[in-house]
């Protein structure tokens, strides 16, 4: 299945949500959610406004939206659900440097923003193998 993917990220005034493998696909705002649901609008404007044979390669048969962030849009996006210490927890960095990550003090390394991911991605898994 094709992926469209959004990038989401902080610049210097706003949040940014564009694909870098679909052209026509964006939105900005003041809060990373903000950016994520315009450019969503976006998206299904752009595929309702044009016949299916004039849409990008990518859209055409079956595709997926994947989203992927940049650390601190991330925390920014999923605050209300991440608190520091539960982040801490989650991945075995200290709050102190999440913090940094989330205000853009700081940028993780790539070993950092991987033990994020992976620790998010194994949350995932525990929570799909839940039945109530």
């Amino acid at each position: 299945m094709k992926k469209v993917r959004i990038i989401i990220e902080k610049s210097a005034d706003y949040f940014d949500a564009y694909s870098d493998n679909c052209d026509g696909i964006y939105g900005v705002g003041e809060t990373a959610e903000t950016a994520k649901s315009k450019a969503l609008k976006g998206f299904e404007r752009f595929v309702k406004s044009r016949p299916k044979q004039q849409l990008p390669e990518i859209l055409q048969g079956e595709y997926e939206i994947i989203f992927r962030y940049d650390m601190h849009s991330f925390l920014n996006y999923y605050n209300h659900l991440f608190s520091n210490p539960t982040l801490e927890r989650l991945t075995g960095i200290n709050q102190k440097l999440l913090h940094h990550y989330a205000s853009g003090l700081k940028k993780p390394r790539e070993v950092q923003r991987k033990k994020i991911e992976n620790a998010l991605h194994q949350l995932g898994k525990e929570l799909m193998a839940v039945e109530l």
